[in-house]
């Protein structure tokens, strides 16, 4: 798997208001980038990565849409990688490996639990200016 995102030949970005509708945008825009990119569609890999990417524009949606009126999703991939980026303007950055022990992290220790039975890492980035995030996920294909 690379481990240099940058490095990933294909990338799509879209900015969205944070609204339920984005939810989604986010996923059928996913769909049809990868489509694009000649990804199989049935890949086993596929249909989890987008359950994980519904789970974190809906939490930027419900938590950080207050501070962060739009959100951010950065799409890549390679041959052998997935990954994918949530980005919006709030200053909180959760522990997402902590939320695998803690049952009240609701739909954070499902984005984890997914991630991880595939075989794939997460991430928090956050902004320079210390008020907002990336969430990164990076699957293997």
């Amino acid at each position: 798997m690379s481990t240099q995102l940058e490095a990933l030949p294909h990338r799509h970005v879209l900015t969205m208001p944070a609204m339920p509708a984005a939810v989604r945008t986010a996923r059928q825009t996913a769909e049809q980038a990868l489509t694009e990119w000649g990804i199989n569609p049935r890949h086993p890999a596929i249909g989890p990565a987008l359950l994980i990417l519904s789970e974190l524009v809906t939490n930027s949606v419900r938590h950080a849409a207050i501070l962060s009126p739009q959100l951010t999703v950065i799409y890549a991939a390679g041959d052998d990688t997935l990954a994918f980026a949530v980005h919006d303007r709030h200053p909180h950055q959760p522990a997402l490996y902590a939320t695998l022990t803690d049952a009240a992290s609701g739909g954070l220790a499902t984005v984890m639990e997914l991630t991880l039975g595939l075989g794939g890492t997460a991430v928090v980035r956050g902004d320079a200016d210390g008020r907002g995030k990336s969430i990164w996920i990076t699957l293997p294909l």
